[in-house]
């Protein structure tokens, strides 16, 4: 169902404008939007987001205290005992996959930063275990430097926003760029993931709760009636 803001006949100037606009609502509905993975340093979250694939946020950081409380720094990581880490790490899933990239990540941060994680793309995407996607949780949330996170949920909006048609992260990443101003990539991603999260669901988003309504162009997609589409909210924190 299209409405206002649709991408039929949008001109460019004209979805710029709209793009900001949503992001503008979204930075008003979610004034507290953050990373929600629990972390205090550089590697803990390059750790914790190499946790968080294929599983939520919440059984993360359930795992992380016991984890950052034994392995302290790149080298505790680089010479752990493999069976001890995956043991540790085992309920987030792909325990021994992560463990290798966590081993490896470690490894390479010692040999080639001295122990410490580096602070551009460029170098972080070289570790084992690091995409794009994590590379610009690291930067944006540990190192201030912004950052657009193309993760399942981003896509997902995106797309239904009208932003783009594209399905590639990295593409994705590029068009989302030229929308939205850098110094606001970071927010932007946390605050399309928290609406991701809450209200615009993959199966049966909250339409009739959504305050992106007037300006989505995939309005109806879920239950328009208020009443209804209220019972689908998610509350935070979230997973």
């Amino acid at each position: 169902m299209l409405r206002e803001g649709s991408p039929a006949g949008e001109s460019r100037l004209a979805l710029v404008r709209r793009a900001r606009r949503m992001d503008r609502i979204l930075a008003e509905t979610y004034p507290d939007a953050h990373c929600e993975l629990d972390f205090r340093s550089p590697l803990e979250l390059l750790v914790a987001t190499i946790l968080s694939a294929q599983c939520t946020d919440k059984r993360v950081n359930m795992v992380t205290p016991t984890l950052f409380a034994k392995y302290r720094t790149a080298e505790d990581y680089a010479g752990a005992d493999r069976a001890e880490l995956e043991e540790i790490i085992r309920s987030t899933g792909f325990f021994r996959a992560k463990a290798g990239s966590i081993i490896g990540m470690a490894q390479v941060v010692c040999e080639r930063y001295g122990g410490d994680v580096p602070a551009r793309l460029k170098d972080l995407v070289t570790l084992p275990g690091v995409g794009r996607k994590t590379a610009n949780v690291v930067l944006g949330n540990a190192f201030g430097v912004p950052g657009i996170t193309v993760d399942t949920h981003f896509q997902r909006l995106t797309r239904r926003f009208g932003w783009t048609a594209e399905t590639d992260p990295v593409k994705i990443e590029q068009v989302v760029a030229e929308l939205i101003p850098r110094r606001d990539w970071t927010m932007m991603s946390h605050r399309l993931i928290w609406h991701g999260r809450r209200i615009c669901h993959a199966r049966k988003p909250a339409c009739g709760a959504c305050p992106l309504a007037a300006l989505c162009p995939s309005y109806g997609t879920g239950p328009t009636d208020p009443a209804e589409a209220a019972k689908l909210v998610r509350p935070g924190p979230f997973s």
